[in-house]
């Protein structure tokens, strides 16, 4: 039995081909959207892919269960909780998916979501008693568990998932031997928990011993610490959790329309009919010079995340990028199901050079220059769009903390009559911050150079909550 793990930095995301050496048969665990490194790897290895399998319904990104059944014929497996609208074999405790010497067994676990399981991978050339290992999905990871509140709102509680979350731990998971190694969906960065560890995978005695959430304590006790300070979900969780369910395009069907250039006067009507122009260039580059009105989301930093959170789903969206990066930023939008790609700028930032009237650019300043201005009576109003948490962390005394991803609900908060600065740790987010306040009017807008970084490398003054 041969594993190999895909990991998608860009979203925390793990993914794997399992194949079987005598027949060359291969099956899929949790594909990305994007499949084409899994039909290459298993021509590779002289394999064909017949099953794909979803532990859950994923809603940090749209799974490619779909693209490699119609590209290569695989069928689906799904939990036996599992409702789909496309057609899907039901796999419920027990089950076993065998080919060759390989046997997938599943485990029904419950918690992160109603419809859960975990797959237990065995060699039978080792051992058919013993598994190799466990494809955990989001139910354990390394150093973190699946949160139990993302369903929260459609028909579940928080308190109900983790309870189930709690038999499928110690109730499952934890029964296996301590060498079967873990495969978890996701690594450090995802949304899905959060503590994850930095690394992509573990085993079941590793986390027996490390893992904060299966060490010895109550159900009530578990419920507590699982449900406590988990981040934001991004808005696009929902969406990309029902996509998952449903019978829908793929992405190379969504690509064909998304990969058209477009005219500057085409950008300009689909801006007027309210678009949603997004650049992706580096924040360095749009700050310099942009199309007014655009909105900074750079490729280069949590893109997906970012994108999926400011951007509704059923939004129309324009790209601007560097001719060439068209495709990577229409492809990673699909990752997370925002199709409505109309196309790009065709020639990018050269289209507007006979446009100077559309160009806007970005004020920024350096961390001594605003040490330095805001010792004046007059100083601008410095809004700090990192989490709560960070900000709780450490920041410039006297600054307003309104996180990114509150900012356009809470946008009345920063008056339009003052200079205002963004600040986030680093720069990216800042950047996005300052074009979504100039997308909404405000034209005294400031943006650190570096974050709180470079004012933290310049050793100047940093202010910790009381």
């Amino acid at each position: 039995m041969i594993i190999k793990q895909f990991y998608l930095g860009c979203l925390a995301h793990a993914s794997y081909l399992v194949v079987d050496e005598r027949t060359k048969t291969a099956a899929v665990v949790d594909p990305q959207r994007d499949v084409d490194q899994y039909v290459a790897e298993a021509e590779r290895l002289g394999a064909k892919i017949k099953y794909v399998l979803l532990t859950h319904f994923h809603a940090d990104f749209v799974a490619g269960h779909l693209e490699l059944r119609d590209r290569l014929g695989a069928r689906i497996y799904i939990g036996a909780k599992a409702e789909a609208e496309y057609d899907a074999t039901n796999l419920a405790d027990g089950d076993v998916l065998e080919f060759g010497d390989v046997r997938l067994e599943i485990m029904e676990t419950p918690g992160h979501t109603p419809e859960g399981i975990s797959i237990a991978a065995y060699d039978l050339a080792a051992s058919d008693v013993r598994p190799r290992a466990v494809f955990t999905g989001d139910t354990l990871f390394v150093g973190d568990v699946g949160r139990p509140d993302l369903l929260g709102s459609i028909g579940f509680t928080a308190e109900q998932l983790a309870s189930q979350l709690y038999d499928s731990l110690h109730g499952k998971l934890m029964k296996l031997p301590d060498e079967t190694v873990v495969y978890p969906a996701h690594g450090a960065g995802s949304l899905c928990g959060k503590a994850l560890g930095k690394e992509n995978f573990s085993t079941i005695g590793e986390q027996r011993r490390f893992n904060y959430a299966l060490q010895p304590m109550s159900r009530e006790e578990f419920t507590r610490i699982v449900t406590a300070d988990q981040p934001d979900a991004p808005a696009y969780f929902l969406h990309d959790a029902i996509l998952n369910r449903k019978e829908r395009e793929t992405l190379d069907t969504t690509l064909a329309k998304s990969l058209a250039g477009l005219s500057l006067d085409q950008v300009l009507a689909l801006q007027e009919d309210g678009a949603f122009v997004v650049d992706v260039r580096p924040a360095a580059d749009f700050e310099g010079a942009h199309l007014d009105g655009s909105v900074n989301i750079a490729l280069e930093g949590k893109f997906a995340t970012w994108a999926g959170t400011l951007i509704a789903p059923d939004a129309t969206i324009v790209v601007v990028a560097e001719p060439g990066t068209e495709e990577e930023a229409a492809m990673r939008l699909g990752r997370i199901g925002l199709d409505h790609v109309a196309g790009y700028v065709k020639g990018g930032m050269a289209a507007l050079e006979n446009r100077p009237d559309l160009i806007a650019s970005s004020r920024r300043v350096t961390a001594q220059a605003l040490a330095d201005i805001l010792r004046h009576a007059d100083a601008p109003l410095v809004v700090d769009v990192r989490a709560e948490k960070e900000y709780e962390g450490g920041h410039i005394a006297g600054s307003k903390n309104v996180p990114l991803n509150k900012l356009e609900a809470r946008i009345a908060e920063v008056p339009r009559d003052s200079e205002v600065v963004v600040v986030c740790r680093s720069g990216y987010r800042s950047s996005t911050a300052a074009s979504i306040l100039r997308r909404h009017g405000y034209t005294h807008v400031s943006d650190l150079v570096g974050g709180m970084d470079a004012w933290s490398a310049s050793d100047l003054p940093v202010a910790a909550m009381a």
